[in-house]
This record gives structure tokens, sequence and C-alpha cells, in this order.
């Protein structure tokens, strides 16, 4: 069964949640995970897309955005509003909802800012995994 983690972030900072995502990503492809980031809307994944390459001197992660049908992805794959064929490692789940398809990952990680909205809608996301019966757990960073 599918575990869930929500990292809840009190930075200030208003890409710090940007900035832990690629740092969790990071930390799970040199565990050897394959990652696939689902992202809020199209102007966050290129943010994203960018910061992974920059969020710190030396980092390397490859990765690419999602395209279907692509016959090589990397260890690391970033997408909007798109069901990954076929990842099913650990998504990191960006978005203020939770995608139909995330039950199929081993892992899912949801990224929490401390805008009192976001919370909110962690907050939903928090019970819906609760009410199906997922282990969860949660990290205050």
């Amino acid at each position: 069964m599918t575990s869930v983690d929500f990292y809840i972030l009190n930075s200030p900072q208003q890409n710090a949640v940007s900035v832990f995502a690629c740092k969790l990503t990071e930390k799970a492809f040199r565990q050897g995970h394959q990652v696939f980031i689902n992202t809020a809307s199209d102007t966050q994944l290129q943010q994203l897309d960018d910061l992974l390459w920059t969020f710190r001197a030396g980092s390397f992660v490859p990765h690419a955005v999602y395209s279907e049908g692509a016959a090589d992805q990397p260890p690391v794959v970033l997408g909007h509003a798109a069901e990954p064929a076929d990842s099913h490692d650990v998504l990191v789940n960006m978005a203020t909802d939770v995608p139909s398809w995330f039950g199929r990952f081993d892992r899912v990680a949801e990224l929490v800012s401390g805008d009192d909205t976001q919370r909110n809608g962690a907050r939903q996301r928090y019970r819906f995994y609760q009410d199906r019966g997922y282990t969860l757990k949660s990290h205050h960073i």
C-alpha cells in the first residue's frame, strides 16, 4: 500500500517549497529511486525545471519534463496535468489536489508551505488519504 508523507515547511520564503522539492528529489534520486514531480501549474513546472539545475552549487539531478510515449525517461520526471505511463516509485505532489493515479506509487510526498490557504488544502488532502486508510506521516521542516 502507498505510504504518504506530509512535509510541512514553516519558511516565509516564497520559493521554499520548490527548493525543498529539489532537495527531497535529489535525496531520492541518490538513493536509487525514480521520482515523478506533479506540479500545480505549467509555470511552476518551468520554474522547477530550471531550479533543479541551480538550487545548490554542484547539484546534478538528471530530469526532464514528462512526454507521453518517450522511450527513455531519466530518473526524475516533472509533469503537470499528466498521468505518467510507467512511474510507480516516488510521487512528489506539489499540486493542490490528490491525483487520481497516486495509488500506484509506493510513496507519495505532499509538500505544504506556510501559507494558510495551502495548509487548508493540505488538511483536506490529509483527510482524503486518512479516510481511505493510507499510512500517513508528518514532518515539520
